[in-house]
């Protein structure tokens, strides 16, 4: 503890302190602009942006502080892994986005201000190209399909030849009894052959179902996630 006050009052000269202010403006600069990067055709939150811009700085002040003390550094480990465990499962772009700004926060409090610069330049525009070209997205989205079905009617391959019409590819994900156990939710996840054109499969479908609720949406379970 004496080692490490005496470290902090040292790094409090004036000189240190220039750097750190510095650095602690370029840190926030690019946490910025890896904000922006992020939000370019992305859905997204204040409060992860906010974390976006600040976590570049507060990286590159934990590093200053550290400055090869062991005790200190397993300390603050420890300390991240507990908000670890206290946040939500975010999506592949988000945790990517946040490894991106501790890294150029790694970046700045080892003094290669330059060179962090220079990355961020680089994975920003990786990340834009990415963004604005079709690479990486499915050529065939798969979609969620829910059918109700009367609880006197028998399931098992109850729509199976309207699905090998409609559909490339078709799996039942899930049944379960709704509406007081009086009906039967079928839930499908279909990659359907003609985008677009899906008014034919619930006219038939809703002739074969007593014409109860039928839906069609995106895939519920999370699928963005690491």
């Amino acid at each position: 503890m004496d080692k490490f006050f005496d470290f902090l009052m040292t790094s409090l000269r004036m000189t240190n302190a220039e750097n750190v202010l510095l650095g602690l403006v370029c840190a926030l600069v690019m946490g910025l602009l890896v904000s922006m990067v992020y939000m370019f055709r992305s859905t997204y939150t204040k409060s992860f942006v906010m974390t976006l811009v600040m976590l570049p700085a507060i990286t590159q002040v934990i590093i200053v502080l550290v400055n090869g003390n062991v005790g200190t550094g397993l300390a603050i480990m420890g300390a991240f892994s507990l908000v670890r465990f206290r946040s939500a499962t975010g999506s592949a772009r988000e945790i990517g986005s946040l490894f991106l700004a501790m890294s150029l926060g790694l970046f700045v409090g080892s003094g290669f201000v330059y060179l962090g610069f220079a990355f961020l330049l680089i994975m920003g525009a990786v990340m834009l190209l990415m963004s604005l070209t079709p690479f990486g997205t499915p050529r065939h989205e798969v979609r969620e399909l829910k059918v109700s079905i009367p609880e006197s009617l028998d399931y098992d391959g109850l729509l199976d030849d309207l699905l090998d019409k409609y559909a490339r590819s078709w799996q039942l994900e899930r049944v379960r009894t709704t509406n007081m156990g009086s009906l039967y939710e079928l839930t499908y996840h279909v990659t359907l052959r003609t985008n677009g054109q899906t008014k034919p499969m619930f006219d038939d479908i809703r002739c074969r179902n007593g014409n109860l609720p039928v839906s069609l949406g995106r895939v519920t379970m999370t699928r963005d996630v690491l």
